[in-house]
């Protein structure tokens, strides 16, 4: 049975995990998927993938941008989303089917009915930042 954990048990998501995948990275420094990703990336405690089809091929933070969560090589622990909530459905779908442990919606991201339709189907994490979680590490 999957678990909807928010905030409090946000930590221990972000602890426990070694693959995370970041949905929706920009390359401009000033957006929030750009600053905290670099926090996560800069901790060195988990092998960064970032997805996003409108940069594949190209680089951010030195990290080659891959265009689906499907060309990711190895099992997914966090599927950290950084895109407008309406946009969400799909994207826990792609999780759900790539066997991914859990859908992290960073704030402003967060879809509650999507949350609500999949909560038995797989794990997920909202109302807290993955950069302030990652600071803790």
């Amino acid at each position: 049975m999957a678990e909807v954990a928010h905030k409090d048990d946000a930590y221990e998501v972000l602890k426990n995990a070694k693959v995370v995948a970041v949905i929706g990275i920009s390359p401009k420094q000033e957006r929030p998927s750009y600053w905290t990703t670099e926090k996560v990336v800069k901790k060195g405690k988990h092998k960064i993938y970032l997805v996003n089809p409108r940069y594949a091929g190209e680089k951010i933070l030195g990290i080659e941008v891959l265009g689906s969560l499907r060309d990711i090589p190895e099992p997914i622990d966090i599927v950290n989303v950084y895109r407008n909530p309406a946009h969400a459905e799909p994207i826990v779908q792609e999780a759900i089917e790539v066997g991914a442990k859990a859908v992290w919606f960073q704030p402003g991201a967060e879809n509650y009915e999507v949350i609500e339709k999949y909560k038995d189907k797989i794990n997920f994490v909202y109302e807290a930042c993955i950069g302030v979680e990652a600071s803790y590490l």
